[in-house]
């Protein structure tokens, strides 16, 4: 039976500590202010969008929402990310994906200043975290990387693999990885013979958006399985991995729900104050 790894959990405690950073900051006269521009009405991102707004309101992190229609122009919301990275007072940005289609993403995430970019998705940010050079970290890579530490989890010399290669978690994940020494391999559509590679997996992360990808004959006795997916199957959320089957062969393994889920959204505010600090010039 595998230890499940509650991401819930683990993201409630380290909101507490984040809460006290906070009060911290707001006794030196620093408001963390954290602004999300979302464009269009897709119903999933304003779901996020509201989800956020809560988490940063419970520790203290002002957050302001830019709902703009989806004819918006790309030329308007380039204005608008001017003007938010010239505020002083603003200290992360983040555009809500997916876009209209009309937009360019790469354009307006270019846009966005490295030092407050709270996704870390810029060019910039991009690089300084395969320099290992990064001040900013994509939320859910972060978070993953602090749940495996939390459970006391050492990665080097472990055989890692990664199913997925977004730059939102498999690629940014890889990155981090690396800096503890793993052996990484990242999966992707274009990959043969899948299992050849997941039975290899001392830590199987599975970030690939379809439902029960992993399968127990997928993975090795006494691997750790991170289950990054969100797939809504006859009105029940589950994951990429096909829990009930994988569980008893894991060692650890994370739920969906309240696994990674929690970590991502708690982890971007620990990004905003992460910005926030680095601002003011507070080191850790």
């Amino acid at each position: 039976m595998g230890k499940i790894l509650d991401g819930k959990a683990f993201a409630n405690l380290r909101a507490e500590k984040l809460k006290k950073q906070v009060e911290k900051l707001k006794a030196q006269g620093i408001e963390p202010y954290f602004c999300v521009i979302n464009i269009g009405d897709n119903s999933a991102s304003k779901v996020y969008v509201r989800t956020k707004k809560r988490r940063a309101e419970s520790v203290g992190i002002i957050q302001k929402i830019y709902q703009l229609p989806k004819t918006e122009s790309e030329e308007d919301v380039l204005a608008l990310i001017d003007k938010l990275n010239a505020d002083p007072k603003v200290h992360g940005i983040m555009v809500q994906l997916p876009a209209p289609e009309h937009i360019n993403v790469n354009r307006v995430l270019e846009r966005i200043s490295p030092e407050k970019d709270v996704d870390g998705l810029t060019p910039s940010n991009i690089g300084r975290l395969w320099q290992e050079n990064h001040f900013v970290e994509p939320a859910t890579a972060d978070g993953i990387m602090a749940l495996l530490d939390h459970y006391g989890v050492d990665l080097e010399g472990k055989n890692a693999v990664i199913i997925g290669r977004s730059n939102i978690v498999g690629k940014p994940l890889a990155a981090l990885m690396l800096e503890k020494n793993a052996t990484v391999s990242i999966l992707h559509l274009a990959t043969k013979n899948l299992s050849e590679y997941t039975k290899m997996a001392d830590i199987l992360v599975s970030a690939a958006g379809q439902a029960n990808l992993v399968t127990k004959d997928m993975v090795k006795d006494g691997a750790i399985v991170i289950d990054v997916g969100i797939n809504h199957v006859n009105g029940h959320l589950v994951g990429d991995v096909a829990f009930d089957e994988v569980e008893p062969k894991a060692s650890m393994i994370t739920p969906v729900p309240g696994g990674v889920g929690p970590l991502t959204v708690e982890f971007l505010m620990e990004q905003v104050i992460k910005l926030t600090r680095r601002a003011n010039g507070i080191r850790e």
